[in-house]
């Protein structure tokens, strides 16, 4: 089936002009004025409205069982959501612990996935102990098309490595030219300031903040970029959310260590102040890193309108909050961790940054598409409008006003929280491929049209 997107103003990272679209066999396969489409051909009006790239969210958590409970969306949840938000393409993170296998994970992973999601979608392989076994494993994941490896300073005795598993991982995916990408808050620190607070009796939802505090992330950073300047590797930091860490990364950058920083719409629009709300409903925005004071805001929208942050992403993570989130009423240290936004990201970075003044549009195509798909190995086949590219493509309504609600969300989860928030703009139509996946907010794809995205890195 052939698909022709006219009269619509085509906005990639670097572009902006307007021009029909036409697609056929997946792919773009011309773009140019007044195109006539052939008998049957699918046709989308554009008028009046923009055409991004499919936009990306590089870090989420779909199927993950965390602090003795599983994180809410299937495939099925999180991909209708993603596509009805504009996200055509998601990366997860694919979390086994360290008592579980390395393969066997990505097997287990992958199987929740294939056939199961309405986008496309691949992998950020976790490396959560480092042995000879595991390393044989994740050469074998590499071989099998994944090109991104993550791990955790945090999270000691779960996730985390120590530093000679650390430096081992590094060293492997410097020699097979893997990125890194990494969570980057200082364990012991960590553990030793819960265990102040909750012996001095400090146990509600706001502690979780003063246990993490913007020294915690910095000093993660800084001991990666130790690390990675030591052994070469490329790395990716994940959901950075304060000054004192992005002052890290950015010193390591002019030292010529190479990393590219991740932030969070939750870090550009909530500050820790909801974190602290009264009868426990500051639960719903305990995440880690934590939510920061406000004033870290313009600090992170400027880092991206300078180039100096590349990506925005979510780390969806949906809990419920009555019944799992609860779990931590008497102890902060056990609320499930997680604010759940892959739905509402596009929406949020272009009302309250794009119409805010706070970043251009090729920015927000930049940091919400392109800049990902170009560092995982997906771009030009997605990121970008060209012909040969996926017909991964956003109709954009740049006059719809609504608001945001837990009642009409897609994600799995009995809260939002950006309740109530007003949004200007949404996708007005969503192509995965070609296929029509999204029409004035409802889903209308398929279950199952999504594909594995392999990647190859650079010295494989």
């Amino acid at each position: 089936m052939s698909l022709l997107i006219k009269s619509g103003e085509i906005v990639t990272a670097s572009e902006r002009y307007a021009a029909d679209i036409f697609c056929e066999n997946e792919t773009i396969t011309r773009i140019g004025r007044r195109i006539t489409p052939p008998r049957g051909a699918v046709v989308i009006d554009a008028k009046g409205k923009f055409v991004f790239p499919g936009f990306i969210d590089p870090h989420v958590h779909i199927y993950l069982p965390f602090m003795g409970t599983f994180a809410k969306d299937t495939y099925e949840t999180a991909s209708r959501a993603a596509l009805v938000g504009g996200t055509t393409t998601l990366i997860e993170m694919c979390c086994p612990s360290r008592k579980e296998d390395a393969l066997e994970g990505f097997e287990l992973w992958m199987s929740k996935a294939a056939g199961k999601s309405a986008c496309d979608f691949t992998f950020h392989m976790g490396v959560t102990k480092f042995d000879g076994a595991a390393e044989k494993q994740l050469r074998e994941i590499v071989r099998r098309g994944i090109s991104s490896f993550k791990i955790f300073l945090a999270y000691k005795g779960a996730f985390g490595v120590d530093d000679g598993e650390l430096y081992r991982t590094l060293k492997l995916a410097k020699e097979l030219g893997v990125i890194v990408t990494a969570h980057c808050e200082n364990e012991t620190l960590i553990a030793e300031r819960q265990a102040e607070l909750l012996a001095a009796g400090k146990t509600d939802s706001a502690q979780h903040h003063e246990s993490r505090p913007p020294a915690v992330e910095a000093e993660g950073v800084h001991h990666l970029m130790s690390f990675a300047e030591a052994t070469g590797a490329e790395t990716y930091i994940v959901h950075l959310s304060c000054r004192e860490a992005l002052d890290q990364a950015i010193a390591a950058r002019q030292r010529g260590v190479r990393v590219s920083i991740e932030t969070l719409i939750q870090y550009l629009t909530l500050d820790k102040s909801f974190a602290a709300r009264s009868k426990f409903e500051g639960a719903k925005y305990v995440m880690s890193p934590p939510l920061r004071d406000k004033g870290n805001q313009a600090i992170l929208w400027n880092g991206l309108r300078d180039g100096l942050i590349q990506t925005v992403a979510t780390d969806h993570c949906p809990f419920d909050f009555k019944a799992q989130k609860v779990m931590g009423k008497n102890d902060f240290t056990k609320i499930p961790n997680g604010i759940p936004a892959l739905e509402d990201r596009v929406n949020l970075l272009y009302t309250y940054g794009v119409k805010a003044g706070k970043i251009d549009l090729h920015t927000f195509v930049n940091c919400a598409s392109t800049r990902a798909a170009k560092t995982f190995d997906l771009f030009p086949r997605k990121g970008t409008i060209q012909i040969g590219a996926d017909a991964d493509l956003v109709v954009f309504d740049p006059k719809y006003r609504g608001k945001i609600s837990a009642r009409t969300q897609q994600t799995n989860v009995d809260y939002n929280a950006f309740e109530g928030w007003k949004i200007e703009g949404r996708p007005a139509a969503v192509t995965v491929r070609g296929q029509v996946a999204v029409r004035d907010g409802k889903f209308i794809g398929k279950i199952g049209h999504g594909k594995f995205l392999a990647r190859k890195p650079a010295h494989f």
